[in-house]
């Protein structure tokens, strides 16, 4: 496990990359976001590494910076997701939770995590997930534990855990009729279309926005 001062750096290099998601560069932004003690210390040790890049009020991660950033990012949200759709943490704790996890995750067990949950493209808030080896290969050594709905047969349950559109209108749409992260769903059919009971209502849906909603299947006991 790293050190606290190795840790430090990791949370500052994980603050720079989610301001920099945001368009902010601003070395005041980091300074008052950052809650790490001699914070200024810790990025002229990070600028003699050759992570980050200062220029007056700028700052910007390097390449060797923005792979280690990467990977932190990836092992956070990551971890958010498990703690959000496998242990049905409160959203109070998981930022908390998954901050201990990134330090400690290795690259082996950050991809099988990955492959377990159905490689998610999203956190639990909305943030993308960088996109592992796993992700590229699509390889599937254990069963996902998070589905696209389309997977599920005639009679299973679902509930839905992220929902990720090719179009943000079609989000608003889907919003507005109840399929939103959290609810349970129940496939009817497949053919011709993808029908869906939310609560009380029946949904039909085609095919491409069946595969843009991911679930996790309820057991059935």
């Amino acid at each position: 496990m790293k050190d606290v001062g190795e840790n430090k750096i990791d949370e500052l290099l994980e603050l720079i990359w989610t301001l920099s998601e945001t368009g902010n560069d601003s070395l005041n932004s980091v300074l008052a976001d950052t809650e790490e003690e001699d914070a200024e210390k810790a990025l002229e040790e990070m600028e003699r590494r050759g992570l980050v890049e200062i220029s007056g009020e700028r700052i910007s991660l390097t390449e060797k910076g923005r792979t280690m950033a990467r990977g932190i990012i990836r092992r956070h949200r990551l971890a958010e997701r498990l703690f959000s759709d496998v242990l049905g943490l409160e959203d109070k704790f998981i930022h908390a939770e998954a901050c201990k996890f990134e330090h400690i995750l290795s690259p082996e067990v950050t991809e099988s995590v990955c492959t377990f949950l159905g490689h998610p493209p999203l956190c639990p808030h909305g943030n993308p997930i960088p996109k592992g080896k796993c992700c590229a290969r699509f390889t599937k050594k254990m069963k996902p534990l998070v589905m696209p709905l389309k997977e599920l047969e005639p009679g299973e349950e679902g509930r839905i855990t992220f929902i990720a559109p090719k179009e943000h209108a079609r989000l608003d749409k889907l919003s507005s009729l109840g399929v939103v992260p959290g609810s349970t769903v129940k496939l009817h059919q497949k053919q011709p279309s993808y029908v869906i009971r939310v609560g009380e209502t029946d949904l039909a849906l085609d095919e491409d926005i069946a595969s843009e909603i991911f679930v996790k299947k309820k057991v059935m006991e």
